[in-house]
């Protein structure tokens, strides 16, 4: 399997130097390939968000390095890193992030319209990810009018929309009852098999867990266990 992400022994210190200080990452190394759909578990505390915020950028290491596709992510300046995120990364997230003055439509699309897409094609996607995850019929409504599930699948859509190279998700079922978050799940797997995206999500569920084809266990900032499944 062909790298597509490389993590280098990234370590993260919060208040360091500190009477407070704690590790929340102590030396992770990993190699991920193209199209893979992992989960990253562990306790409360093992540092599961903060390892997906490093890997997407959002934070950065106090040591090591990650690469993505040949760019090392964490050498970008400020600008660099924000438009690298925008072309190449789709986040979810556990609270959603929609932006609730706009519609369904306008939050699926804002990557798109950030990255200068011509209208004709946004509204061309939109619709085709709406309807895969079933909220064609609410594109027009503010997301305040959606339930919790339907938001969640409009972060979705919006996650993938732009056809990004890479999907974190950082515990995208926690605000979910059980079969909403199998429907979630399933559709996340399908979406990673038919659009070729590589996933990475994290969860402390057994049933989300149990629909990755790799896990990878943190506790206390170390990597325990990093299984394959078939």
């Amino acid at each position: 399997m062909m790298n597509f992400l490389t993590v280098r022994n990234v370590k993260k210190v919060f208040n360091e130097g500190t009477e407070s200080q704690s590790n929340a990452l102590s030396g992770i190394d990993l190699t991920i390939g193209k199209e893979e759909f992992i989960v990253i578990s562990g306790p409360s505390g093992s540092g599961k968000s903060t390892l997906l915020n490093i890997i997407g950028g959002l934070d950065t290491p106090s040591e090591g390095s990650v690469e993505l596709e040949g760019t090392v992510i964490t050498s970008l300046g400020e600008n660099d890193l924000a438009l690298f995120r925008r072309e190449n990364i789709g986040f979810v997230f556990q609270a959603y992030n929609l932006i609730p003055v706009l519609t369904v439509k306008e939050n699926i699309e804002y990557v798109m319209r950030l990255m200068g897409t011509p209208q004709n094609e946004c509204d061309a996607r939109v619709l085709e990810v709406a309807r895969e995850l079933d909220i064609d019929t609410y594109l027009n409504k503010l997301p305040d009018h959606l339930s919790g599930g339907q938001q969640q699948r409009v972060a979705v859509a919006r996650a993938v929309a732009s056809k990004p190279k890479l999907i974190l998700a950082d515990e995208p079922t926690a605000n979910l009852d059980t079969a909403n978050g199998e429907k979630l799940m399933e559709l996340m797997r399908r979406l990673n098999e038919e659009e070729k995206i590589t996933i990475i999500f994290s969860s402390h569920d057994p049933m989300v867990i149990s629909k990755a084809r790799r896990s990878i266990v943190l506790r206390d900032g170390v990597i325990i266990e990093d299984i394959f499944r078939s």
